[in-house]
Formats: structure tokens, sequence, C-alpha cells
């Protein structure tokens, strides 16, 4: 799946990740993620187990997005594993496709994902996208920052 999609500002397409794209994944990780960014092994799994949809949002071959999710099927809810994109392409609608995409392939009525209590900007825009606060997960980051917890129920077709 590859759908080009243009903005006033920019034109970018969402597209499947594979393990090539693990150098880029790493330097978006660490610019999105200063506090948080996941470890070596950690990205080469996202990239590259079998059951995680991913997609990377991309504009003249550069990553700028990437978004990973799982199907959990034993809780019967989608998680999504990760999703950002790179500070100077926010506010262009990036991550909100990326999400929709991730949450449209991962085929499940419930999906959720975890932000920090702080990521004011990033809880407003879930909220606005039908998710609502579940839980809070104490002192989850390593900072000891609180998790929000927050889930959107979703019509699925053939579910």
């Amino acid at each position: 799946m590859s759908v080009a999609i243009s903005t006033p500002k920019i034109i970018y397409s969402i597209q499947p990740a594979t393990w090539r794209d693990l150098p880029s994944l790493r330097q978006l990780e660490k610019a999105c993620f200063p506090k948080d960014f996941w470890p070596l092994l950690d990205l080469i799994g996202v990239l590259t187990f079998p059951d995680i949809v991913r997609f990377k949002a991309s504009t003249n071959e550069k990553m700028v997005g990437f978004v990973a999710g799982e199907r959990r099927m034993h809780e019967n809810v989608g998680w999504i594993s990760t999703i950002g994109v790179l500070p100077e392409y926010r506010k262009q609608g990036i991550g909100t496709d990326l999400l929709e995409a991730c949450e449209l392939n991962l085929k499940m009525k419930s999906v959720r994902l975890n932000v920090r209590i702080s990521n004011r900007k990033a809880v407003r825009l879930y909220l606005s996208l039908g998710y609502h606060e579940i839980n809070t997960w104490p002192a989850y980051y390593y900072d000891r920052e609180d998790a929000l917890v927050l889930e959107k129920n979703q019509a699925v077709s053939g579910l």
C-alpha cells in the first residue's frame, strides 16, 4: 500500500516500513523521543517481527514519521507501540494519517496507546481522533513521569 498525500506545505507518502528503514528510524526515534528512544534491538524487532503493523511517512526519500502497532489477540485489542513525526514536519496531518493507517490495518475493535501525561499536544490530538482515557500508569517512563493509557473503539468490518 502506498498513498501519495498532499498538503499545502509538503507532499508525503505513507507506505510500509521494512528493516531497510533502520538507520532512518533510529534517527527519528532520537529526534522525537530524546528521553525515551528505543534501543537498537527494539527497533530491529519492530521492523522485522511478523504480525507487527508498521508504516513510515516519507518526503523526498526522507523518513519523517513512523508508526507501529501489534494485535494482542488474548486481550482483543490493538496497541500502537510507537508513533512519531519529526518536529519540523508536525502539524501537517502526518501523525493523523500514520495513526489511521495503523488502526485500519490492525483490524481490531479497540486500539490503545500510551502517551506522556505532559505531552498535551499529543493527548489533544488523540482525544480529537476518538480516543478516551482509560488508565494511568504511574512512573512509566524512564524519568518516572506517568503515562496516560488511551483507547479508541472503532467499527471494524468482518469482526
